[in-house]
């Protein structure tokens, strides 16, 4: 296989809030976005792949659980501590973990999807 791109698809219950988020708190670029009937999805720039959220999938009031969405968006930055200081200015709810690997931090979007961030030390980066 020849891929020239790789990517994750979104489906959210809370689409505005979500590409909100993805947006403003995270910072993403975007790449693309269509609302036409049928259609309505905004595409954001990960690191060289794509996040693409899209209208629909389960609503959740909490955080997913691992049995409803076995999924967490790890990004990995420089200086996890610098960018968890940089998220909760912008509101995210955020708690940092130290490891003797490097560190996380953990968070979740607006439909509760987890995701963290993570130390580039000791990742071969």
């Amino acid at each position: 296989m020849n891929c020239t791109k790789a990517g994750i698809i979104l489906y959210t219950d809370k689409y505005q809030d979500c590409v909100a988020f993805y947006r403003d708190a995270l910072q993403l670029p975007l790449m693309f976005q269509f609302d036409r009937p049928g259609e309505t999805l905004t595409c954001f720039d990960l690191g060289g792949a794509y996040l693409m959220v899209e209208v629909g999938g389960p609503p959740s009031r909490d955080i997913k659980t691992m049995d409803h969405s076995p999924i967490k968006f790890r990004f990995n930055v420089p200086e996890v501590e610098a960018v968890a200081k940089e998220l909760r200015n912008r509101g995210v709810k955020i708690a940092l973990h130290r490891h003797d690997w490097g560190d996380t931090a953990e968070f979740t979007d607006p439909d509760g999807n987890r995701c963290a961030l993570r130390s580039d030390r000791g990742f071969g980066v």
